[in-house]
């Protein structure tokens, strides 16, 4: 049984771990995502993993009563955590890829939010205590965030960061400009529409006031 004082792991090593593709594709996902080591990744790899052996265990059982409820549970699982559509199907578990869970992870979702500058300093704040999931204060990094507690994030009451002219806080204009490489292309376009908007009106006060300067003279 082991002793209950030490903790199991909560992952398990690759099987080959000094492969070259491995490790460079290892590399691009800790610099991407802001992971501390490669046990975190491998933790991710370990869900996703379980995750994908469920799946074919329940497909195989596909049409017994209680594989038939367990698949149900396993989708709106996915589904709560945002890695899943709602009319997913089993098969579509299989599919999945590690950034599916990573992209989940508190940490990225601060940067997605605009929150932070670098999805580095979305893990110091995390990790110093600055962040909230609603009215709870998370200090973790690696907790997956559901899609209801998405729109919770925000900095903690007792922050030094939850005032606005804190100098850590974005303004707004850049907090876009970083933001649009984390975000789906419609919310792309609408903020392409509303930086020509500001454009324009930018350039409308300039003619405008080379119209008055011109009548003044």
């Amino acid at each position: 049984m082991g002793d209950p004082r030490k903790h199991r792991k909560q992952y398990s090593r690759p099987g080959k771990i000094w492969n070259r593709e491995s490790i460079d594709r290892e590399k691009i996902l800790m610099r991407e995502y802001g992971l501390k080591n490669k046990e975190e990744l491998w933790k991710f790899d370990s869900v996703l993993r379980n995750f994908r052996k469920q799946a074919k265990n329940l497909i195989a059982r596909r049409g017994e009563e209680q594989a038939d409820k367990e698949g149900k549970q396993l989708i709106a699982k996915l589904v709560k955590l945002n890695i899943l559509k709602p009319d997913a199907v089993l098969e579509d578990v299989l599919g999945l890829d590690n950034k599916s869970l990573l992209d989940r992870r508190l940490q990225s979702i601060v940067l997605k939010r605009g929150l932070a500058r670098s999805i580095n300093q979305a893990r110091q704040f995390v990790v110093h205590g600055h962040i909230s999931v609603g009215e709870n204060k998370v200090n973790v990094p690696s907790y997956l965030v559901n899609s209801d507690e998405e729109s919770l994030i925000t900095f903690s009451g007792n922050s030094s960061l939850s005032r606005e002219e804190h100098p850590e806080r974005l303004k707004q204009g850049k907090k876009m400009k970083e933001a649009k490489s984390k975000i789906s292309i419609e919310d792309k376009d609408a903020i392409e529409l509303f930086e020509e908007d500001e454009e324009k009106s930018i350039g409308e006060k300039i003619q405008n006031k080379k119209i008055k300067e011109e009548i003044e003279e």
